[in-house]
C-alpha cells in the first residue's frame, strides 16, 4: 500500500493548508538558532522535519505538549522551564514557532493521505532536506577549505536521525504488531529509513537538489531516499489500518472467603478487608 500528498497540523489539522515558502523555513531556522543560544542541543530544521514525519506516522496520536520537551527540550505550555534544557524566549516567539510547525505538520499529513503513484508528484511528501556537502563543493576553493576534514552529514542523513529520533522516544507506538505479515512490512519500512541515517561512503555521482551543482551524492544513497519517502507512506498507512493499540485490562482477583487477605495481615480474607 504507497502513498499520500501534502500537510496537516499536530492538535487542529486544517482542511485548507497553506504552503510553506522558503522565508517560513528561514523563519523557523532563526527560531531555532535563537534556542540555540540557550540550550546548545537544538537541533537543526532537517532533524525536527524527520521527527515530525514519525510523529504523524505514530500509532498513538502525540500532543505538542508531549513531543516538542522530547524534540526541544522545552518545557510543556504552562510549565516552568528546566535550568539544563531549552526554552522560548517568550510565549510570543512559542506562538509564531508552533504556527510554523503546524502549517508544516499540516502539509506533511495532508501529503500522507493522499494517493500518490510517483516521487515526483507535486502532491508527493517532499522531506525539506539539505545537501551540505554539495553546498560546501559548491563553495569557492577558499571557503572549502575551511570545511577540510570535517565531517558532514550524508543526504537525508539527518532527517532520517530525526525520524529515528522519535521512533526510538516512543518504543511502545512501535511495537511490532501480532500481525506476521503487518510486523514484517513496519520491519521493512523502518529498515528503509535507518538505512539512511548511515552515512554515504560511495563516490558522488550526481546533485540531489540541483541540476547544476556539484556532484555530492551517490545514485545508491539518492534511490535510498526514494524508498525511505515510501517507507513513511508505508508506516502511515500500517498505523492508520491497526488503529491505536487496545490496552489490556487487568483485573486481580479476588481471594477467596477462607484464604489469606492480600494486604498481608495474615488474616483470613473474609475476617479481614472481605468482613462485611
Amino acid at each position: 500500500m504507497k502513498p499520500t500528498s501534502k500537510s496537516a497540523t499536530p492538535s487542529t489539522p486544517s482542511p485548507e493548508p497553506v504552503f510553506m515558502e522558503t522565508e517560513d523555513f528561514d523563519e523557523l531556522d532563526a527560531i531555532l538558532d535563537e534556542l540555540r543560544t540557550r540550550y546548545d542541543e537544538t537541533p537543526q530544521w532537517e532533524f525536527c522535519e524527520g521527527f515530525m514525519a514519525a510523529v504523524i506516522c505514530s500509532r498513538r496520536p502525540l500532543d505538542a505538549n508531549e513531543y516538542l520537551p522530547v524534540l526541544l527540550a522545552v518545557p510543556a505550555e504552562g510549565e516552568a522551564p528546566d535550568p539544563e534544557g531549552g526554552s522560548f524566549a517568550d510565549d510570543a516567539q512559542r506562538e509564531r514557532f508552533l504556527t510554523l510547525w503546524n502549517q508544516r505538520w499540516n502539509e506533511v499529513v495532508t501529503a500522507l493521505d493522499s494517493e500518490v503513484d510517483s516521487l515526483e508528484d507535486d502532491n508527493c511528501y517532499h522531506p525539506e532536506v539539505m545537501d551540505i556537502r554539495g553546498a560546501v563543493a559548491d563553495m569557492p576553493a577558499e571557503e572549502r577549505a575551511a570545511f577540510k576534514g570535517e565531517d558532514l552529514p550524508a543526504f537525508a542523513q539527518v532527517w532520517a536521525l530525526g525520524f529515528m529520533f522519535a521512533v526510538e522516544s516512543w518504543p511502545d507506538e512501535w511495537l511490532a504488531p501480532r500481525d506476521k505479515d503487518a510486523a514484517k512490512w513496519l520491519d521493512g519500512a523502518l529498515q528503509a529509513v535507518v538505512a539512511m541515517t548511515e552515512d554515504d561512503t560511495a563516490a558522488p555521482e550526481v546533485s540531489p537538489l540541483s541540476e547544476e551543482g556539484a556532484p555530492s551524492t551517490s545514485i545508491a544513497r539518492l534511490n535510498a531516499f526514494g524508498e525511505a519517502i515510501w517507507a513513511v507512506y508505508d508506516l502511515r498507512e500500517l498505523w492508520k489500518t491497526l488503529g491505536p493499540k487496545i490496552e489490556t485490562v487487568r483485573v486481580e482477583a479476588t481471594p477467596g472467603r477462607n484464604d489469606l487477605c492480600y494486604c498481608g495481615s495474615g488474616k483470613k480474607y473474609k475476617k479481614c478487608h472481605g468482613a462485611g
